[in-house]
């Protein structure tokens, strides 16, 4: 791997050595009185983000601090970007500086392509930083995709066969894509599950079903995956009210008892409590949401090892 900028660049193989890594990273780390393994020592990775963020930035630096390497963090709004700087000139600083590898999240979709394409034009020697989407947009999130795929693998022993459900704002969701792509490369059957207006144009030609009736979907599901609406991406009106979208496609706990016993409740978070999925929900034990966020910083180390581990030393 030389970036993670899309699931769909991963075939089934390298997602599932991706999942196995952060398997054995997670197994590394247990009973260690202080989290650190020297995998990553000497390298300089840097989080650029252009958004606000909590679980991707944080497990980002996380594992990068789990595995000794320098950890730097660049918002846009303390940098240089906040006096006009363009994504490229950053990527040339930073590339300049000594990143070994830039996580970046933006708002526009395939920022994340061309910080790749630029960082090795404009680095003064070599291919420059390895880079990382953290969402791009509405276009993807990778390492979400891969986080999930790992809990739904602990929860439900395998990924292939499996019948998951993502619900709700498609639209405006990288997870959502990033999540089809990849689990429609390990195996599952996928349908989305949204209001027609939730529903991004060219969604025929995803490796998915969609559906518009919740209530019908849940008895064959194995996990559903409840997606955050999206609120400061809309423009215009989507659906009538928030209480109507409650009633259309959130997961209460009447809906809850409609899916099989061993079915597994997801979100990525932020989570729009009593509009997207009930409180008691979302504090149940069917749901994985807290778990999602422990394996992903697994998960993460296992990207940044796969893309810097190889590196030569300096």
């Amino acid at each position: 791997m030389r970036h993670l900028l899309s699931t769909g660049d991963l075939d089934a193989a390298t997602a599932n050595l991706l999942l196995d890594t952060a398997d054995r990273l997670k197994q590394a780390l247990l009973g260690r009185e202080v989290h650190k393994l020297p995998t990553l020592r000497g390298r300089t990775i840097i989080t650029l983000f252009y958004e606000d963020s909590t679980r991707t930035r944080v497990s980002f630096e996380i594992a990068g601090k789990w595995m000794s390497a320098d950890t730097i963090n660049v918002s846009a709004k303390g940098s240089s970007v906040s006096k006009g700087e363009s994504l490229r000139d950053t990527a040339a600083t930073l590339a300049a500086a000594g990143a070994d590898c830039v996580i970046i999240r933006h708002p526009a979709s395939g920022a994340a392509h061309r910080l790749a394409a630029w960082g090795g034009r404009d680095a003064l020697e070599g291919a420059g930083p390895a880079v990382v989407n953290a969402g791009d947009g509405t276009h993807e999130h990778p390492t979400q995709a891969l986080l999930d795929a790992a809990t739904l693998r602990d929860r439900l022993g395998s990924i292939s066969g499996r019948r998951i459900g993502i619900v709700g704002d498609v639209t405006h969701s990288r997870v959502a894509r990033s999540n089809v792509l990849l689990l429609a490369t390990l195996g599952a059957e996928v349908v989305l599950v949204a209001p027609p207006t939730l529903l991004p144009v060219g969604v025929a030609g995803w490796p998915c079903r969609v559906g518009h009736h919740l209530d019908a979907e849940l008895p064959g599901l194995d996990a559903v995956m409840m997606l955050r609406v999206q609120a400061e991406r809309m423009h215009g009106g989507f659906f009538p009210s928030s209480r109507e979208y409650a009633i259309g496609y959130g997961l209460s706990e009447r809906r809850l008892a409609m899916l099989p016993e061993h079915a597994v409740v997801l979100h990525p978070g932020p989570m729009v409590r009593g509009m997207e999925i009930a409180p008691a929900v979302a504090d149940s034990p069917r749901a994985a949401i807290l778990a999602q966020v422990r394996n992903g910083v697994h998960v993460r180390m296992a990207v940044l090892y796969h893309l810097l581990a190889g590196a030569p030393e300096v």
